[in-house]
């Protein structure tokens, strides 16, 4: 899933930041509204995480431009007020969520993942293709019952294939949803990624290269989660 922080309190965006890549997300910072227009205006994010109290262009503001856009975007409020009339307030702009500071990092991460399931079409209990699983939730492999321990990146790749149910997937696209923007578009990034994929899942492979568009998992289906 790809996020986006828009916090003017430097220490604190960064470290949002850092905890949520370390949760498996792809995150963009931005420390002023200006910049995170912007950033919302060219890039689709599952979420914004947004501090109201932002100078120049407002979190409230914020808030608005991206729901005139159409976007399927869920955005959180971040406010250092937590009375009921702020939330209230917050919540009436359009807001999908509302969390005072200071909170709980756990938290945020399991509103941020909830927020997330809205912003796209409704995903799947467990994407599988042939005898591999997925499970988003518990974030866990699997392949013929036996599991499969893979890196955040991977694990992304692989989820983005299987969600696609047989469609091709490009490099762009996989890049844009599993990485973040400091990711370099020249590079090899997503090939040696897929390669490392491939290998980890093992024979007989899953993943097709469609020469010149992307790559699919052609028998990739749903099903529901083991209880």
């Amino acid at each position: 899933m790809r996020i986006l922080v828009v916090e003017d309190e430097v220490p604190l965006a960064d470290a949002i930041a850092r905890g949520l890549r370390r949760e498996g997300m792809a995150v963009d910072v931005a420390y002023d509204g200006e910049t995170g227009h912007e950033k919302s205006t060219v890039t689709r994010y599952d979420v914004v995480v947004l501090d109201r109290d932002l100078p120049g262009m407002s979190g409230d503001e914020l808030c608005k431009e991206i729901l005139s856009s159409g976007a399927l975007t869920r955005v959180m409020m971040l406010t250092a007020s937590g009375s009921i009339e702020d939330r209230v307030s917050g919540l009436s702009l359009g807001a999908d969520d509302y969390l005072a500071k200071p909170f709980a990092f756990p938290e945020l991460v399991a509103r941020v993942r909830a927020l997330a399931r809205r912003a796209t079409p409704a995903t799947p209990p467990v994407l599988s293709a042939r005898d591999v699983e997925l499970d988003p939730a518990r974030r866990t492999v699997s392949r013929g019952g036996q599991p499969i321990e893979l890196t955040r990146k991977e694990f992304g790749v692989l989820e983005v294939l299987l969600a696609a149910k047989g469609s091709v997937v490009s490099s762009e696209e996989l890049l844009e949803r599993v990485w973040d923007e400091n990711a370099d578009p020249f590079t090899t990034t997503v090939r040696v990624t897929v390669m490392t994929l491939r290998k980890k899942l093992g024979e007989p492979g899953i993943i097709d290269t469609v020469v010149g568009s992307g790559y699919r998992v052609p028998s990739a289906s749903i099903g529901p989660a083991e209880a």
